[in-house]
């Protein structure tokens, strides 16, 4: 019995980075997943409309394999070690004077070095376990989320929630 597949017939379309044959158009991608959610944000959930705005230099912020501490709203890029490369509360960079107060030459307080944990995710094996209280941004996918969420803390900052 043959069968025929239309993509005209698709609502939607989603593509598994780890099992696609497609090449991504990252900047657009992410321009994309960035507004579905910040347009969520602010038209649902009553969040700050300056979320909706963004200049080429917010996408700096974005790397991957950055922690986002869920009890401070700080952002966090760890070295193999569990240590402290750099930090920022949302979007706003430590400097390095603050940066080595916080955290000095030790580990983060999420991470223990002496257990390791594994994944089947690709290129992440061997790494410091953390605890629940942190997210990792570890994909092309999640960098908009970063963003949009160090942008919330931003907001929330400058309202005095957090």
């Amino acid at each position: 019995m043959a069968q025929h597949f239309s993509l005209g017939a698709c609502d939607v379309v989603g593509f598994d980075l780890d099992h696609t044959l497609c090449r991504y158009n990252l900047p657009e991608s992410a321009r994309l997943i960035y507004n579905s959610f910040a347009q969520f944000l602010v038209k649902e959930k009553g969040y700050d409309e300056g979320l909706l705005t963004l200049t080429p230099e917010d996408w700096d912020f974005c790397c991957k394999g950055l922690a986002l501490d869920l009890e401070d709203g700080t952002f966090i890029k760890l070295a193999a070690d569990g240590t402290v490369l750099r930090a920022s509360h949302g979007t706003k960079m430590m400097t390095p004077e603050a940066l080595t107060e916080a955290f000095g030459k030790k580990e983060w307080r999420h991470c223990v070095s002496d257990k390791r944990c594994t994944s089947d995710k690709p290129g992440v094996s061997d790494i410091p376990c953390c605890s629940g209280k942190c997210y990792f941004y570890d994909n092309y996918f999640d960098l908009p989320g970063a963003l949009l969420c160090a942008r919330v803390v931003d907001s929330l900052t400058k309202v005095g929630s957090i």
